[in-house]
């Protein structure tokens, strides 16, 4: 391996033989930066997945996107074999490898061998893909370039959302139990699964959906998905698609995160009353809901309202089919008060985790069924082998009432509907949409299953994110000093009041949460506490405000 590792390092020499400026961590969403100042850290991330696939022996995924980030930005994210985020101890290899010196990176390769036993003569392939960034091009030149050098077959599938990325790489793995590994074979399964949760009586006339595609890879890949559901299933949805790329910027005043963070509707989007609207982001692995109401006023359906709507329909089969299959639903600070409390009156269990989807991914798939969404909109529902096992066979038990199969087919038809792997816009938004035709409400009856209390977030520049410290799940802040402390006295004041502050893991900012019974006092607690972090954590530029 030593060898190797030599001849690697000889060609990052003569390829980026600059030293290495930057200091870059692997988190949730991969690597993410400015675009100019990743090509060295996305050609060791093409060295690093080959690396990966020769250890597992199966296929690795690297995606090459910044996601809900300005369209300057880009990022590299690794993909594991069942299409979950990448292995821990394989995100200290990659932190190594990406701030590693020219110099270093032979011997950095050779430590990664020994410790994991890699035999350097076996084989391997890596599947790659990008979102529409104009840097993705010389980016994903420059991943496939570190996979070949190790020797590893280098996959280019071209354009394509996160999660459909995430799908194909489950796929490939499960020798394609869990789907045809195409784009096709993505939106064919995806097709085939709404038709057959389809309700007996369906809606008088399609649901029109009014679909912000951020700029994005989404918009385009949206317009397929529904041409194969109409040729699969007949006119049962319409979507009509706007930001799609031909005019305006990526995330520019667009895109699920605008919507959420700014509470309306974005640029380049007439809503009229009543309309169902939904928006992606860049990449299509964050989904939000949202309408107007008959006197223009903005109504945000985002993640914890998906995460209710998704579980309680669950629930409501389960308890059909008269199974003691465990059901859980895992949130983040950043869930809304009231969708808490609403899960928690339905007798559905919540608990919590550190905000980014590892981490509730990993404690959803404690339940048979695990839901989980962020409040921006990130999330899916995983299956057990063993509540996939109980819905078959309930489909088919000849015992079994007629509710009860169908309760079975129903479930059975959803684990095959969501798309497992990751958060999945497109996936999501057919969630969403069934479960709306079987309850036959719209937007507002769905807003209306309980009350979001007001709440606001804020984001503060400061020299150095990391001075911010927090515990219990980022609900409570340790560093600075003194913040906490400010930070309860200005809840205390507040009528329903709840805040909390932590370092973003992926931008140079704090970002600032609150929420309160009432609008104004919820924008206020945003601005008095970000002007505490401002104050308390070395801020930078303008001081926080509305």
């Amino acid at each position: 391996m030593e060898a190797v590792a030599d001849s690697l390092r000889k060609e990052e020499l003569s390829r980026f033989p600059e030293p290495v400026i930057w200091k870059f961590g692997y988190g949730t969403a991969g690597f993410r930066d400015k675009a100019d100042r990743l090509d060295r850290v996305v050609f060791r991330m093409g060295i690093l997945a080959g690396l990966r696939s020769k250890c597992t022996g199966a296929t690795i995924g690297v995606v090459v996107t910044a996601s809900h980030n300005p369209v300057e930005d880009n990022g590299v994210k690794v993909v594991d074999p069942l299409g979950e985020m990448l292995a821990r101890e394989w995100e200290i290899f990659a932190n190594q490898m990406a701030n590693a010196s020219p110099d270093e990176l032979g011997s950095v390769i050779a430590e990664i061998a020994r410790t994991t036993g890699l035999d350097i003569t076996s084989t391997g392939q890596v599947a790659c893909a990008r979102d529409t960034r104009p840097s993705g091009k010389r980016l994903l030149k420059h991943l496939l370039k570190g996979v070949e050098l190790t020797g590893v077959d280098g996959r280019d599938y071209g354009l394509l959302t996160t999660p459909q990325l995430h799908y194909m790489v489950r796929c490939i793995n499960t020798n394609e139990a869990f789907g045809v590994p195409t784009e096709d074979g993505y939106y064919q399964k995806l097709a085939m699964s709404f038709k057959d949760l389809l309700p007996k009586v369906l809606p008088s006339t399609a649901p029109r959906v009014r679909l912000d595609g951020a700029n994005g890879v989404g918009a385009d890949k949206a317009r397929k998905l529904v041409q194969v559901i109409q040729a699969t299933a007949g006119n049962i949805i319409d979507i009509e698609v706007f930001n799609d790329g031909t005019s305006g910027t990526l995330n520019e005043n667009c895109g699920a995160d605008y919507v959420k963070t700014q509470q309306k509707a974005p640029m380049g989007m007439e809503v009229n009353q009543g309309e169902r609207c939904v928006s992606f982001d860049g990449d299509a692995d964050r989904i939000v809901f949202f309408y107007m109401d008959s006197v223009q006023k903005f109504h945000l359906l985002d993640g914890d309202k998906i995460a209710t709507l998704a579980a309680v329909f669950i629930y409501e089969r389960l308890r059909m089919l008269k199974t003691d299959l465990s059901l859980g639903v895992v949130q983040t600070a950043y869930a809304n008060g009231s969708a808490t409390n609403y899960l928690n009156q339905s007798n559905i269990p919540v608990v919590c985790a550190l905000t980014g989807v590892k981490h509730l991914h990993h404690k959803a798939v404690e339940y048979d069924i695990g839901v989980y969404f962020e409040a921006n909109g990130h999330g899916t529902v995983v299956f057990s082998d063993q509540a996939l096992e109980t819905f078959t066979k309930a489909a088919e038990d000849g015992r079994l009432s007629e509710e009860e199969k169908e309760a079975g087919r129903q479930l059975l038809a959803l684990s095959r509907l969501i798309n497992q792997t990751v958060g999945d816009s497109l996936s999501d938004m057919l969630l969403v949409e069934i479960i709306l035709m079987h309850k036959g409400w719209g937007c507002s009856e769905w807003n209306v299953m309980y009350t979001d209390l007001p709440n606001r977030q804020l984001k503060v520049q400061v020299k150095d994110r990391m001075v911010v410290k927090t515990t219990d799940f980022d609900r409570k802040c340790t560093s600075p000093e003194g913040l906490q402390e400010q930070i309860d006295a200005l809840v205390f004041q507040e009528t329903g009041g709840r805040s909390f502050v932590r370092p973003s893991g992926t931008e140079d900012v704090v970002r600032v949460y609150a929420e309160a019974e009432k609008r104004a006092a919820a924008d206020k607690l945003a601005v008095e506490v970000a002007q505490q972090v401002y104050k308390l954590a070395g801020g930078i530029g303008g001081v926080p405000c509305l």
